[in-house]
C-alpha cells in the first residue's frame, strides 16, 4: 500500500474544530456536495472541500482557533492554509517529465574525475529552471517532501549509467522524509538492482543535517543503506554535527567538510584550525574527508597539502546537464 506521506496525488486535510461548527460545517458540506468524514471533533475531506472549508470560517469570521494538518503529518493554525494553496503550483511538477539532474564533478587530488553529485532541476511548463530554494520550501508547505525527496532519490539513481563505469555518484537525501527505511527506500534499491548499477558506486549524502533529532531513526536509514550494498557520506559536517561521539555512532565513509569552512581557508587561521580538526577526525574514523566549496586554486594547494582526499567546487567545474567527457580535471 503506497505511503500517503511519499504520494503526489491530492491529500486528504483534516481540520480540528468545536462541535459547535462541527454540525454547522457538516450541513454546509452536505449541502454543496463535498466528500468527508467526521470523526469526535476531526473533519477530513479531499483538497476542494478543504479550500471551500476555509473560505467559509475566513467568510464567517469563525476560524479562531481552528487547525488543520496533511495526511499524517504535524497540525498548523488556519492562517498558514493560505500558503498551502498558494504552493499548489509543485503537485504539477513532481514527475520526472520536469526533472532533470545537474553533475558537478568531485575529484581527486591529482584532478581525476572520482565521482559527480547528482542535484536535482527541476523545470516549469515554460521549461524555466526552478531552483531548490523555491522547490524545498513549497514542497514543506505541501506536505510533499516525501514525494519530493522519493521522485529525486530514484531519478537520480538511473544516472548512475551515464558516469564512467569507475566513477561514483553522491545522491542527497532528507533524512525527516522518511519514516521507515524498508517502506521508503526498497523502490531506490530495486532500481540499482534492475539497471545492475553495483551499490558500491552509489554513496547517498546526509542533507538538513541541523534539523535532526532522531539520532537512532537517522542511524537505521544509514544501516537499510550499508546492509544493502550502498555507501554513505555526511554533509556539512562541522555544522550539523557538533560531537565526536555522534559521528563515531554513524562511522560515516565519507565526510564532506562545511563549505563555510572552505572558501578562503588558505589565508584564514580559524578555518585552517577547523579544517585541521575535521581532518584529524576523519582519519580516526577511517572516513574519507571531502572539502566541498573550492573556488580557488590557493585554497585546493592548501588543503591537498594537509591531506585531503576529495575535492568539490566551482573551482573544478559547476553543475553541468551532462557529466565530463574527460577523466581528469
Amino acid at each position: 500500500m503506497a505511503c500517503k506521506n511519499c504520494s503526489i496525488i491530492s491529500p486528504r486535510i483534516t481540520f480540528q474544530l468545536n462541535k459547535n461548527l462541527l454540525s454547522l460545517i457538516s450541513n454546509h458540506f452536505i449541502h454543496y456536495g463535498h466528500h468527508f468524514n467526521v470523526q469526535d471533533i476531526y473533519l477530513e475531506t479531499n483538497e476542494n472541500g478543504a479550500i471551500d472549508l476555509y473560505d467559509f470560517l475566513i467568510e464567517m469570521e469563525l476560524a479562531n482557533g481552528v487547525k488543520f494538518k496533511l495526511n499524517k503529518l504535524d497540525w498548523h493554525s488556519l492562517e498558514s492554509f493560505h500558503d498551502f494553496v498558494e504552493a499548489s503550483w509543485i503537485d504539477s511538477i513532481l514527475n520526472e517529465d520536469h526533472l532533470t539532474m545537474h553533475f558537478q564533478p568531485i575529484v581527486e587530488a591529482d584532478g581525476k574525475i572520482f565521482g559527480y553529485e547528482l542535484l536535482a532541476r527541476f523545470n516549469d511548463d515554460n521549461g524555466n529552471i526552478i531552483y531548490p530554494d523555491k522547490i524545498f520550501p513549497a514542497a514543506k508547505i505541501r506536505g510533499r517532501t516525501f514525494a519530493l525527496d522519493r521522485i529525486c532519490r530514484m531519478h537520480a539513481v538511473k544516472q548512475i549509467e551515464r558516469l564512467k563505469s569507475d566513477q561514483k555518484g553522491f545522491i542527497n537525501f532528507i533524512p525527516t522524509a522518511i519514516y521507515s527505511p524498508e517502506h521508503c527506500l526498497r523502490t531506490t534499491t530495486l532500481i540499482a538492482n534492475r539497471l545492475n548499477i553495483d551499490p558500491k558506486r552509489i554513496i547517498f549524502e546526509v542533507v538538513e543535517t541541523e534539523k535532526i533529532d532522531d539520532m537512532d531513526h537517522l542511524k537505521n536509514i544509514l544501516h537499510y543503506y550499508q546492509k544493502n550494498g550502498f555507501q554513505y557520506a555526511l554533509d556539512d559536517v562541522g555544522a550539523g554535527y557538533n560531537t565526536l561521539n555522534v559521528l563515531e555512532e554513524l562511522s560515516p565513509p565519507y565526510m564532506k567538510l562545511d563549505m563555510k569552512f572552505v572558501l578562503g581557508v588558505a589565508d584564514d587561521s580559524e578555518k585552517q584550525a577547523v579544517a585541521l580538526s575535521f581532518l584529524e577526525t576523519a582519519r580516526y574514523l577511517n572516513s574519507i574527508p571531502l572539502a566541498e566549496g573550492i573556488e580557488t586554486v590557493e585554497d585546493f594547494n592548501w588543503l591537498k597539502k594537509q591531506g585531503y582526499q576529495l575535492f568539490q567546487g566551482y573551482y573544478f567545474g559547476k553543475p553541468q546537464s551532462e557529466p565530463l567527457e574527460t577523466e581528469y580535471i
